[in-house]
């Protein structure tokens, strides 16, 4: 089977992806083995290939919103970032899964969905419909799922204010939950074409810098560790900030009356749990979201990786298999 793997972590400039043959995998005890449909691009598997993130393992394949189907019985499933956890330390008794210090996850412990078929275990694997485009499912898998995590981790009141700082994948997607929920939305992003995809979501406002007034609650999904000072001093008495990235760059010093004191609150978002994914597919199927997807041939994964490094993708990008 073909399949991309990260050779050499570095800049995306430096071509650290590369596009190999190999043996389609074997799936174990518990485990399907699932012919990939479409797979879309996550900025994790940026980080994953410009070495961010360590490597866990060498020539992986990235790639964790995975819609395909599994062999020997074609049903349609979607394949996420989570790959496994223990079930049994206090984290996972305690319905707190994300936090499971054995949890895997794919395409950075185990092969992911940049390839013609991955293995995922069975009881980690969404269902989904038959009747829905991939590229429309794909983005559901983290973007979506992560983002209403964050949605959940940033305590918006109802009808509430909300700041989101940076506006991609997951942010065009939670966005439309969040006015869902009657909030107005206050985006900032130094992407044009991003902020007019805001205004015609529906947010209230879209700038380059800052919100117009002050807010309830902030989800900061750019990861940029100087955009957290300047988020927390938005914030209204109480407010919350939730960073929902893997990976930020440098926190600059904070200045507890400035950005803390009456009761501000920053907080990291740390991957799902499967209760999330259920619960976000659900809702998402029953009322679907618009998502903002670009198409990406299997072959031109390395140049969907930079162009969402460029900021050249509005929406989700998305390698679709023939």
């Amino acid at each position: 089977m073909r399949a991309w793997v990260v050779e050499r972590p570095g800049p995306i400039t430096s071509g650290p992806l590369r596009l190999i043959e190999r043996e389609a995998p074997v799936p174990g005890p518990g485990e399907v083995l699932v012919k990939v449909e479409a797979c879309a691009v996550c900025r994790t598997d940026l980080h994953l290939a410009e070495g961010d993130l360590e490597p866990r393992r060498p020539r992986t394949t990235p790639g964790h919103q995975v819609v395909g189907r599994i062999e020997g019985t074609g049903r349609r499933v979607g394949v996420a970032w989570l790959r496994s956890t223990c079930g049994r330390c206090r984290y996972c008794r305690r319905g707190m899964e994300n936090l499971c210090p054995a949890s895997t996850y794919t395409g950075w412990d185990a092969d992911g969905g940049y390839a013609e078929y991955l293995v995922a275990r069975e009881d980690y694997v969404y269902p989904l419909p038959g009747d829905r485009p991939a590229e429309w499912l794909a983005p559901l898998l983290c973007a979506g799922i992560i983002g209403y995590r964050a949605l959940a981790r940033c305590d918006l009141p109802q009808e509430g204010r909300l700041g989101i700082y940076g506006f991609g994948s997951s942010a065009h997607l939670t966005a439309q939950a969040a006015i869902a929920r009657g909030a107005t939305l206050h985006v900032v992003t130094r992407s044009e074409q991003a902020r007019r995809l805001a205004l015609e979501l529906g947010a209230a406002s879209a700038d380059a810098h800052r919100p117009p007034e002050p807010l309830d609650a902030a989800i900061l999904f750019a990861p940029v560790g100087t955009l957290v000072p300047p988020a927390l001093e938005a914030l209204d008495r109480g407010g919350t900030l939730a960073v929902a990235g893997i990976h930020l760059t440098d926190v600059p010093a904070l200045d507890y009356d400035r950005h803390l004191f009456q009761e501000r609150t920053l907080r990291s978002v740390t991957a799902n749990t499967r209760a999330d994914g259920h619960a976000y597919l659900e809702l998402a199927l029953s009322h679907p979201p618009r998502v903002s997807a670009v198409a990406y041939p299997f072959e031109e994964a390395d140049r969907a990786l930079s162009d969402l490094a460029a900021d050249r993708v509005n929406g989700a990008a998305v390698l679709v298999l023939t």
